[in-house]
């Protein structure tokens, strides 16, 4: 069984982010979506050293610095809560591989919210735009991927406009 325990970083080149589309595994929560890159925390890990090594594996770069930039709990329905650790780097080095887990594209930031994305990914995208403090994020989802409630720093967001 997967902990639910993860990382998801976003790595910044050139007013870009790598972005991972997740077109390769079946019965993926995150098929067809643009996400960044992470995944599941393995036993004695802390989250930093599961996004180095989930950066690493999906991309073939090394992350030499990293910040830190929120909690997003992730509730899908009643059959997944994930607790993920977001990341954010602009000091990496080494050469993209091909990732096993889809397609790696850098994507300009200004296009990033006409990629298929889960709606709450929009939600901390903005944060980390907006360079926000360290923040807890809750985003609660229906089984067909619509999100239905979100939480910042234990506030309810209004959906329409995020804000509090």
């Amino acid at each position: 069984m997967k902990t639910p325990l993860t990382t998801l970083c976003y790595i910044e080149k050139e007013n870009s982010y790598l972005m991972l589309h997740r077109i390769t595994k079946k019965n993926d929560e995150n098929h067809d979506k643009w996400i960044g890159l992470g995944g599941h925390f393995e036993k004695g890990e802390s989250p930093e050293d599961c996004v180095k090594r989930e950066v690493k594996e999906e991309s073939g770069l090394t992350l030499n610095s990293f910040k830190f930039r929120g909690i997003v709990t992730f509730n899908l329905s009643d059959t997944l809560t994930e607790y993920m650790h977001l990341f954010t780097s602009t000091d990496f080095s080494g050469t993209l591989i091909d990732c096993d887990e889809g397609k790696l594209e850098w994507v300009e930031k200004s296009h990033i919210k006409n990629l298929e994305l889960w709606e709450g990914d929009k939600i901390f995208l903005d944060l980390l735009e907006k360079n926000a403090p360290f923040f807890s994020l809750k985003l609660n989802y229906m089984e067909d991927g619509k999100l239905i409630y979100a939480e910042l720093d234990g506030k309810k967001l209004n959906l329409q406009t995020n804000v509090r």
